[in-house]
């Protein structure tokens, strides 16, 4: 018998090639995703600064997906991405190489420009991602302050279709971090990177959320601008010392502070903001990102005041006020009610606040009421009679009264017990 026909020779293994053909098949199903509309506030505020082509920073741990969502949002764009890691460039390599010509007395010493930025200049377009910021050191950030508001890379100056983003760890989890320089941390709007645990899990399934242009409405563009101007301009007159505030710490002057320049961004944030129609929570990272977390969230309220109805309006008409249904904004409209009235007193005008504050308590909570009330109340003169809107706010009264017993009975009961413990 054949001892071949007992014992079949195995099959021949496939070779390396047709194995890493394989390994390469497999990894391009895991590398192949698609992406869905989903709201997520942070990929928002960093695509509408893009479109309004202000330079940005991501701030967050190693690992959270800062790269991935760069490299997301270039290809949901279609723009071609460049991506400069700083902390392995040297000076030069943004400002340039000196190269010597024939006859350098005449001509001068050109700078010559890095690989990566005539890639860029002859494309025209696409997204420069300046990777690791915060393992840079300082001379490579002094030399990276051209190209990130100039967009100047030795003699080229980078085309108008190119956006810049900037992507750094926290300094106590960056290997060999550096804190950023004031100057070059000044010229970014920076947005705090965090993840998203449902992102996350959807997209490792395969699914990313699709970051697209802000919709800018056409016949929105100029009332946007006229805003914006109007709300930045007119809270630095009430606010002029935020104007320039370099912060004392060398940690916070590494982040978002106020000066006429970050001030630019946040105005021109606010106005792309407004003619995209964001949402306040979108709004509140890309100002606070702009000009630091207290200066835009002061802001932010400066916002809320310009939306309050005139007063000489609901004191015109109180009938038919219309008042703002949040808390905090009704009960500013109220103040400023009882403040025009304080302004120019008169008995026509004070029972007509009182008309309105008896409109704000058919139409909200009572416990608004107390302090305008209070405050109208003194505004009386001798000779005025108390108008018949006064009766229907006596439950208010009431509950001020109730509110101070409840307050006095409290108060009464802790001291009661402090005295109890010291006789033991």
């Amino acid at each position: 018998m054949n001892p071949t026909a007992l014992h079949p020779a195995p099959a021949e293994a496939p070779g390396t090639d047709t194995r890493l053909a394989l390994a390469d098949g497999l990894l391009s199903l895991l590398r192949t995703t698609t992406t869905e509309p989903r709201p997520d506030e942070q990929l928002e505020a960093l695509t509408l600064a893009v479109a309004a082509d202000l330079p940005v920073l991501l701030w967050g741990e190693p690992g959270i997906g800062k790269t991935a969502a760069l490299t997301q949002l270039a290809a949901s764009l279609d723009l071609p991405l460049t991506t400069v890691i700083a902390s392995v460039h040297e000076p030069s390599d943004f400002s340039g190489l000196p190269v010597v010509g024939d006859d350098p007395a005449v001509n001068g010493v050109p700078m010559a420009p890095p690989r990566w930025a005539v890639d860029l200049v002859r494309a025209g377009r696409g997204l420069l991602f300046l990777d690791e910021l915060s393992t840079a050191t300082p001379a490579v950030q002094a030399a990276l302050l051209r190209v990130v508001l100039e967009r100047r890379v030795g003699a080229l100056r980078l085309p108008e279709g190119v956006r810049i983003v900037a992507a750094a760890n926290p300094r106590a989890s960056a290997a060999d971090g550096w804190e950023l320089s004031p100057p070059l941390a000044n010229r970014f709007v920076h947005l705090h990177w965090t993840h998203d645990h449902e992102v996350v899990v959807r997209g490792l399934g395969g699914v990313w959320p699709r970051a697209e242009l802000p919709r800018l409405a056409a016949e929105r563009l100029p009332e946007a601008v006229a805003f914006a101007r109007r709300a930045v301009c007119g809270f630095l007159r009430v606010r002029p010392t935020l104007i320039h505030r370099l912060p004392s710490t060398e940690t916070r002057r590494g982040g978002a502070w106020p000066s006429p320049r970050s001030w630019e961004a946040a105005l021109t944030l606010l106005a792309f903001g407004t003619a995209a129609s964001v949402s306040r929570e979108v709004l509140a990272l890309l100002v606070r990102g702009a000009v630091g977390d207290g200066p835009g969230l002061e802001l932010l309220a400066h916002l809320d005041r310009m939306d309050l109805p005139d007063p000489e309006a609901l004191l015109a008409d109180p009938a038919h006020a219309e008042l703002p249904a949040r808390g905090d904004l009704r009960q500013a409209a109220l103040e400023a009610v009882v403040a025009a009235v304080g302004t120019r007193p008169e008995r026509a005008r004070w029972e007509a606040a009182w008309a309105v504050l008896a409109r704000a308590l058919e139409t909200g909570a009572p416990d608004l009421l107390v302090a305008p009330a209070k405050a109208l109340a003194a505004l009386r003169r001798d000779p005025w009679e108390v108008p018949e809107a006064v009766e229907r706010l006596a439950g208010v009264a009431g509950l001020a009264r109730r509110a101070t017993r409840s307050v006095e009975r409290a108060e009464a009961a802790a001291d009661a017990g402090r005295t109890a413990r010291a006789r033991r």
